[in-house]
C-alpha cells in the first residue's frame, strides 16, 4: 500500500513536470509573439537607388534586432503603387511605403520645396542628410507628415539637361522638346524649351523615335535605363530633383515593442546617408560607363551664361516659396534651413 509520504512525493514530480510544460509553452508562446513581420512598398522597380535602400533597410534591422523583426519588401508596385502609396499605408495595405513627395505635390507642399527649388548644386548625399534634417526639425503638421512614423526621407540628385545636340546657352536650348518631371515643366519653358511630361517607361522609345530631343533627370539613368545610347550630351546646371519619404502606419509604429522602436530610429539618419551615397556612387560609374561606352559628354555653362539660367528660373523658385508661404506653411524659412543644413553637411 503507497504510504501517505510516497503519495505527496509522486504527487509533487507531477506538478513539477507540468509547470515545467506550461512553462515551455509560455515561453514558446511569448517567443512567437515577438517574432514580428513588417511588409514594406515601394512603387518602382528593385534595381533603382530607392529599392536598393530599402532592401539594405530590411537586412540591417533584421540583423540588429537579432532576428526578431523580417521584412517583406514589396518593390515595383506589387502592393502599392505611388499613386497610392501614402493612403495604402494609413489604411493598413501596407506597415511601410517609400514614395516621392512629387506624386502628391498637395499633400506636401512645403516639404516638396526641397526638391522643385532650382539652381542648388548639391550631391545626393548631402541634400539627403539635410532633407532627413528638416523633417525632424519642423513639426509633423506643417509637412503633411503628421499621421505617419517617418523611417528615413532622402533625395535624388538634381535633374540634369540630357541631349542630342550640345545645349551652352539658352539659344541651343530654343524650340526643342524635352521631356521632364512635373517639377521641371515650368523651368524648362522658362529655359526656352518646349516641356513634354512623359513617364519613365516611355522615355526611352521617345528618345530613340525622335520625339523628343532630350530629357530632364538624375544621371544614373544613362546606364540603368540606357539613355546613354540616345543622347550625348550632359548640360551641368542643377535643375529639381526628387525627395523620397519612407513612413510607417503610426499605429502599427505605436504596437512595436520598445527596442525595435529604437533600432529603427537609430536606422533613420544611417539611410538617408546611405542611399544618397549609394546614388552618388553610382552615378560617377554611369557617367564613366556612358563616357566610355556612348562618347558622352558633359558640358559647362560659361560664368555669363550661368546667371542668364538664373535669372530666369529665380521668379520660379521665389513664385513656388509664395505660394507655399500663403498657404499658410513657413516656406522662406524651410528654404533657408536647407540651404543652411546642405552648406553644414558639405
Amino acid at each position: 500500500m503507497t504510504s501517505q509520504k510516497q503519495l505527496w512525493f509522486e504527487t509533487s514530480r507531477r506538478l513539477t513536470r507540468l509547470s515545467g510544460v506550461c512553462a515551455g509553452v509560455l515561453l514558446s508562446t511569448s517567443a512567437l509573439a515577438d517574432n514580428i513581420n513588417l511588409s514594406y512598398a515601394f512603387f518602382a522597380p528593385s534595381q533603382t537607388f530607392p529599392a536598393v535602400q530599402m532592401e539594405h533597410w530590411a537586412k540591417e534591422l533584421n540583423e540588429r534586432t537579432d532576428g526578431q523583426v523580417s521584412v517583406n519588401t514589396f518593390p515595383g508596385g506589387t502592393l502599392l503603387t505611388a499613386a497610392n502609396m501614402f493612403d495604402g499605408v494609413l489604411n493598413g495595405v501596407a506597415d511601410i511605403g517609400l514614395s516621392a513627395t512629387s506624386y502628391e505635390p498637395g499633400r506636401f507642399p512645403l516639404l516638396n520645396l526641397a526638391g522643385n527649388l532650382t539652381g542648388i548644386d548639391v550631391n545626393s548625399q548631402t541634400a539627403s542628410q539635410a532633407v532627413y534634417e528638416l523633417i525632424k526639425e519642423f513639426p509633423a503638421e506643417t509637412l503633411g507628415l503628421e499621421d505617419f512614423k517617418v523611417i528615413t526621407a532622402f533625395t535624388s540628385e538634381p535633374g540634369y539637361l540630357h541631349t542630342q545636340e550640345p545645349v551652352t546657352s539658352l539659344e541651343d536650348l530654343e524650340g526643342q522638346e524635352i521631356r521632364v518631371p512635373g517639377d521641371s515643366t515650368a523651368v524648362v519653358q522658362a529655359l526656352g524649351g518646349v516641356p513634354v511630361g512623359l513617364s519613365q517607361s516611355e522615355t526611352g522609345e521617345a528618345l530613340q523615335a525622335g520625339i523628343v530631343s532630350g530629357y530632364v533627370g538624375s544621371r544614373e539613368t544613362l546606364m540603368d535605363l540606357q539613355y546613354a545610347r540616345n543622347v550625348s550630351y550632359i548640360t551641368d546646371y542643377p535643375l529639381t530633383n526628387v525627395v523620397f519619404v519612407a513612413v510607417m502606419n503610426q499605429q502599427r509604429w505605436d504596437a512595436l515593442p520598445e527596442n525595435v522602436q529604437q533600432e529603427i530610429d537609430a536606422l533613420g539618419a544611417e539611410m538617408a546617408s546611405y542611399a544618397g551615397k549609394y546614388l552618388d556612387e553610382h552615378i560617377q560609374e554611369s557617367l564613366t560607363w556612358a563616357a566610355e561606352n556612348h562618347d558622352l559628354e558633359q558640358l559647362s555653362l560659361s560664368e555669363e551664361e550661368a546667371e542668364r539660367w538664373s535669372s530666369l528660373l529665380e521668379p520660379i523658385n521665389e513664385q513656388r516659396l509664395e505660394e507655399v508661404a500663403a498657404q499658410g506653411f513657413p516656406a522662406f524659412e524651410l528654404r533657408d534651413r536647407f540651404i543652411e543644413l546642405i552648406e553644414q553637411n558639405q
